[in-house]
């Protein structure tokens, strides 16, 4: 009973973090009451004060302003994200589930929310982070060569910069699954992977993790693990890039052709395969009746700046961004390094 009620206090305690992680200002008892309300947690204004209270003991959240507001503190990050490891597991996949719902890019007008990965350089190296990014982009290793930049303090998806860094947002193959979800196709997202190339065509999966078991999204772990090679794929055509393997209704393969097509004409300019029926597709197994989809990870540019060293932190699937807020690569390339 008492581990019952530990972990339920533990539950509320993490679901303020949340809510302070994703202010840029101080929020008081009422605001983040009211707030968890919308997110269906019933919690009174003075439970909120009693647990703050508390959180600024442990060192999570801190006093800031004249009243009751509260500001999340580094520990706080830290334990926001380690927090209740049980209650993650399987997350990305309801994490993508949500993103392809809030998803609304109408690849006819060419407008709408763009699901988004963040990843954090430093300020002092962006500039050779986009030289480095830019040959992936010239060859279509990403998802889409629009992007988009803010710099500390400044509000990018669901990501506050912090101080010394700039942040940038690349679109996310969830994007493709929402467009067919849309168009009444249901899609299975199966897992992310590292995906071989060789003679600059896609050969197989060398390496996987399940969206179902997952707490982290899969192109987190392997950037981090640097288990790719995005580098040797853009000089020789030979390497190891990362990508995701998604499944759909085989009588869905036509209309999905033509959902794809409509998209790479607006957005979409990587790697997008689809099988035959039950056929395997990079050597990969395909359940019946059903067909494969290979999707390029918007994140393949940030891996190969990883690879040179540069220190990046990314946050995939990290909310959903209006497409007028988007740049297309080649203007950032251009401009926005005079004035980094």
């Amino acid at each position: 009973m008492i581990g019952q009620e530990t972990q339920g206090v533990e539950r509320k305690v993490i679901a303020i973090l949340k809510v302070l992680s994703a202010s840029p200002q101080p929020l008081g008892g009422r605001v983040i009451s009211r707030q968890l309300g919308n997110l269906g947690i019933d919690l009174g204004e003075r439970a909120v004060r009693y647990h703050l209270k508390l959180m600024d003991e442990r060192g999570l959240t801190c006093p800031a302003g004249r009243r009751d507001g509260r500001l999340i503190t580094p520990s706080g990050f830290e334990e926001l994200g380690s927090a209740l490891i049980g209650d993650r597991v399987g997350s990305v996949t309801a994490r993508i589930q949500m993103l392809a719902y809030q998803t609304s890019f109408d690849s006819k007008k060419g407008s709408g929310n763009i699901p988004v990965s963040i990843s954090l350089f430093p300020g002092e190296k962006f500039r050779q982070a986009i030289r480095v990014m830019k040959e992936a982009f010239e060859v279509n290793l990403c998802l889409s060569n629009l992007v988009a930049v803010a710099y500390e303090g400044e509000r990018l998806g669901e990501v506050i910069v912090p101080q010394g860094r700039v942040g940038l947002a690349t679109v996310s193959s969830i994007v493709v699954s929402a467009a067919l979800l849309k168009a009444g196709i249901s899609v299975d997202s199966k897992f992310g992977g590292i995906l071989q190339v060789r003679h600059h065509k896609p050969l197989r999966f060398v390496d996987l993790i399940e969206y179902a078991g997952c707490s982290l999204d899969p192109a987190e772990v392997f950037i981090a693990s640097r288990m790719t090679s995005v580098g040797r794929v853009v000089k020789g055509g030979e390497g190891k890039m990362l990508a995701s393997f998604w499944e759909l209704p085989a009588l869905a393969r036509p209309q999905a052709e033509t959902v794809i097509d409509q998209l790479q004409a607006t957005l979409v300019r990587g790697l997008v395969m689809l099988g035959g029926i039950s056929e395997p597709l990079c050597e990969f197994p395909v359940a019946p009746n059903k067909v494969g989809m290979i999707l390029s990870d918007g994140l393949n540019p940030v891996a190969a700046a990883a690879e040179v060293g540069i220190d990046v932190i990314n946050h995939a699937l990290c909310g959903v961004i209006d497409s007028g807020r988007m740049e297309s690569f080649w203007h950032l390339e251009a401009v926005r390094t005079e004035i980094i």
